[in-house]
């Protein structure tokens, strides 16, 4: 027996003869509410922009286009196998797609990722990945150096209850609040620590 199951076992035995908790939780807290479309966009994008990300707003049949400008100049892209194939129509560099098989070290050899998402909060401006076909694994949206998201406006809502409502909890879930950034150093703001450097958010809309 190995330290974990140790521990494991200690707290299963402890579970065993714990009495039952006296007093119920309270469950009153905010379940979700209401912002019109126009206001979940406006209050997205001042979120996005205060963590520096660069938002693109765009339009379905303009994605194309807008994700070619966020990934001008950069020679390789990585993408998840379930990744639309217009949105890179109008990108003239090598398309790599990713697969469990590929080394996460081989995925720094990638000048940007581009990936869906799953659901974004507008009042914390986070954008969520579940590893759909479209997002893909977590090591590849978080290797290289820019990340380019897609975020339709019909999966934006107003807060974190609503979010959390439409994720799935058995899939692996990353949180996206800006490019990856510290400040545990003497509170100077270093970015691309612990993921991309640059995050560009593609904000789709109907007009």
């Amino acid at each position: 027996m190995n330290a974990r199951e140790t521990v494991l076992g200690r707290v299963r035995d402890a579970l065993a003869i714990a009495p039952p908790p006296q007093v119920d939780i309270p469950r009153e807290y905010r379940r979700g509410r209401e912002m019109p479309a126009g206001e979940r966009l406006e209050v997205l994008v001042d979120r996005l922009q205060d963590y520096r990300a660069q938002v693109h707003r765009t339009t379905g049949e303009d994605t194309a286009a807008t994700v070619a400008a966020a990934l001008d100049g950069i020679a390789r892209v990585g993408i998840p196998p379930g990744l639309d194939r217009s949105w890179l129509a109008g990108y003239s560099g090598e398309v790599v797609v990713d697969s469990p098989d590929v080394p996460a070290p081989r995925l720094d050899e990638l000048g940007a990722v581009l990936t869906g998402s799953a659901v974004t909060c507008a009042e914390t401006g986070t954008v969520f990945l579940d590893g759909s076909p479209d997002q893909g694994r977590r090591a590849l949206t978080l290797v290289p150096d820019v990340h380019v998201c897609v975020v339709d406006l019909s999966t934006v809502v107003a807060g974190v209850p609503e979010a959390v409502a439409r994720l799935d909890p058995v899939r692996p879930t990353t949180l996206i609040s800006g490019p990856s950034a510290t400040s545990d150093i003497e509170l100077d703001r270093v970015e691309g620590v612990h993921g991309p450097r640059t995050l560009h958010v593609v904000l789709r809309t109907d007009r």
